[in-house]
């Protein structure tokens, strides 16, 4: 059993930027597979971005690559998400998740891939 909590959301100006911070207990957070997920108002969740458990791998949504960063410290048991060059479309809650793996180098895009899910922190991007 994981338990996932996110922080660092807030309210910034576009062009700004956050770090959202999600923090894991359990003992063998090394061998999850991470991802970020964002929901706006009236829109289905999406992917934002995922990272292996090495961290030798990452993925992003066509919409934040070059602007999000996913990175993760293992022996703080806690996943990132640094998001600069804020949009107003950047809107949303964000998730993160988690997902164990035997495979170092894996990452996952799809909801369904995932087993544990955080409670969510909002960004919002004002324009």
């Amino acid at each position: 059993q994981v338990q996932l909590v996110e922080s660092g959301g807030g309210l910034v100006q576009a062009g700004g930027s956050l770090r959202l911070s999600c923090a894991a207990s359990g003992r063998t957070f090394s061998s999850y597979a991470m991802g970020w997920f964002r929901q706006a108002p009236g829109k289905e969740r999406e992917f934002v971005a995922a990272i292996s458990w090495s961290a030798s791998n990452t993925y992003y949504a066509n919409s934040v690559k070059g602007r999000f960063t996913i990175s993760r410290d293992n022996a703080k048991n806690t996943v990132y998400l640094q998001m600069n060059s804020l949009k107003p479309e950047d809107t949303a809650v964000y998730y993160c998740a988690a997902r164990s793996t035997y495979y170092s180098g894996s990452y996952y895009t799809g909801g369904y891939d995932y087993d544990y899910w955080g409670q969510g922190t909002q960004v919002t991007v004002s324009s």
